[in-house]
């Protein structure tokens, strides 16, 4: 199967981002122009609510980045462009009412998809205290209702999610092994990767299968980046109970 050909399976809206009101410093009116921008031109459509808690998302991580060193990107200039945008170009591909992203760290890609989508109930996931206090505070201070913070590694979450996103904190089949129980029945995993994961691919097995490998293009990255979008193809399989060899 080529995989590069398959197309995603859900519809989003193909728009153009709505414009803010003026922010208060040159800084900020940088990082506003750079969002909208890249916004428009995903096509992503958002409220204003939206992109200034986007950008209240931004300040608060740079605040807490400079004393807990929670992200090696530090400008926050590439923050909006490696944080924001490069978590939002998978909107499209996002489905269901309930979604798990599984090795937040500072809440990504969950923190921007639950922003971007209010109505869905969001679970930011990390085993690191450090991080998942800045999560409290972001959930708190940016009134995110809709996100909940659960502290633990991957295998002793529960529950089950109709989408589930994960960003390359590790290989297909490790993800699959310590999460796969907590994909609902009929939902998709979405795991986000830099080139082509070539290698990792044949080492998913039932009952996942790999419904397509998508190339992302994020507004002013120079990078490959691509989602892989995984699927059960038996409901009522075991899931693996160990990372699976590559081949």
């Amino acid at each position: 199967m080529d995989f590069r050909r398959a197309g995603p399976d859900t519809c989003a809206p193909l728009i153009v981002a709505t414009a803010m009101p003026d922010r208060r410093t040159p800084d900020s009116d940088r990082l506003q122009q750079r969002l909208v921008a890249g916004l428009a031109a995903l096509p992503l459509d958002l409220p204003a609510a939206a992109i200034e808690r986007l950008l209240d998302y931004v300040d608060l991580l740079t605040r807490w980045n400079a004393t807990y060193n929670l992200s090696a990107v530090r400008d926050p200039l590439d923050m909006v462009t490696r944080h924001l945008l490069d978590s939002l170009a998978i909107v499209p591909h996002v489905t269901g009412a309930t979604l798990a992203d599984l090795g937040s760290g500072a809440g990504l890609p969950g923190i921007p998809l639950a922003i971007a989508a209010p109505q869905r109930a969001v679970s930011v996931v990390d085993s690191n205290g450090k991080k998942t206090r800045f999560l409290r505070a972001a959930v708190r201070e940016l009134k995110l209702d809709n996100v909940r913070v659960v502290e633990s590694r991957v295998e002793a979450v529960e529950g089950t999610f109709d989408c589930i996103t994960a960003r390359a904190f590790a290989s297909l089949a490790e993800m699959l092994a310590w999460g796969g129980k907590l994909l609902a029945p009929g939902g998709v995993w979405l795991a986000l990767k830099g080139r082509f994961p070539q290698d990792e691919l044949a080492a998913v097995a039932p009952p996942f299968a790999v419904d397509a490998v998508l190339p992302l293009h994020v507004p002013g990255l120079d990078a490959e980046r691509h989602v892989v979008v995984i699927k059960r193809v038996r409901d009522n399989a075991p899931h693996p109970q160990g990372p699976a060899e590559t081949a």
